[in-house]
């Protein structure tokens, strides 16, 4: 089978790693082509669609990792690539990760695929643009396409140890909204799955099930590490204390029902919850002594 990845980032290269075992052609496009054989690399900016190469992917499997726009709230990313596509020579099925932001707050609520996007903050209206436009294409060309809507994705190298050694402080367990979270390798595990999946077009929220808040994330990441824990304030000192950004992350609270991929994916997750995932990091720093 032949493997197009559109963004080759992290979790790109997860899911390079298990195509290749598969015995798959594994091509992927970058702004900046990197050497990562034996995966072959192509280079194309999706902000400068004149640079995407018209590539004939008749019968090809493509994930879409590619990251929208920094600003605003559509995703032209997205629909430069969709144009740059070859009526007649197109791919069987296209992959997309999106984000569990697409739903907004919902004070706590639970939240499944059936539930409809709320999204409050431009970046999750990005995403939801660029599920849309997929989905149009989608329509219009016959193409099934599957959407995962991601909670928040936590590995080795993209745990906050440098924030928690700063102290910086995090709200009070009673103030923390709730947040959902997923492992790097179970999420490429899944996109795999998911693409093998033919029940036609798809939309699957994708965490490991186990809902807890980022006060808590914070706190058990300090703890398996042996780090002081960060200090806990109240959300009006966070009003005060933290930055836009930060804030605009704690002004949502949810909890995701991810069923449906253990019903029909039948997934078993390596890393069921954040416990066992840190466990085999610390484990893994242990063998590297």
């Amino acid at each position: 089978m032949k493997i197009i990845i559109v963004g080759f980032g992290d979790i790109g290269r997860r899911v390079a790693k298990l195509e290749l075992k598969n015995g798959n052609e594994v091509t992927a496009l970058n702004r900046k082509p990197k050497r990562w054989p034996p995966v072959r690399s192509i280079k194309g900016d999706l902000d400068r669609p004149e640079t995407l190469e018209k590539m004939p992917l008749t019968g090809s499997l493509v994930y879409y990792f590619a990251p929208p726009p920094a600003s605003g709230t559509s995703d032209w990313r997205m629909r430069n690539w969709l144009d740059s596509l070859i009526p007649g020579h197109l791919p069987a099925t296209v992959v997309y990760i999106s984000t569990t932001g697409v739903y907004g707050d919902r004070g706590g609520a639970w939240v499944d695929e059936d539930t409809l996007p709320r999204p409050r903050t431009d970046r999750a209206k990005r995403r939801l643009d660029a599920e849309e436009c997929l989905l149009q294409w989608s329509a219009v060309h016959a193409v099934p396409v599957t959407i995962l809507r991601v909670a928040g994705i936590y590995s080795r190298d993209r745990l906050p140890i440098e924030s928690i050694r700063q102290s910086r402080p995090v709200l009070r367990p009673e103030e923390a909204p709730y947040s959902n979270r997923i492992h790097a390798d179970d999420l490429a595990a899944i996109g795999i799955a998911a693409s093998r999946h033919r029940s036609g077009t798809a939309i699957y929220n994708v965490t490991d099930g186990q809902v807890s808040t980022m006060t808590d994330y914070y706190h058990c990441i300090a703890d398996t590490f042996g780090l002081p824990r960060c200090p806990e304030i109240t959300r009006q000192q966070a009003e005060r204390e933290l930055s836009p950004s930060m804030l605009s992350y704690l002004d949502e609270s949810r909890r995701v029902d991810s069923g449906k991929v253990s019903k029909e994916l039948g997934i078993r997750l390596q890393y069921p919850d954040l416990a066992t995932g840190l466990a085999a990091m610390v484990a893994e720093n242990q063998r590297g002594r």
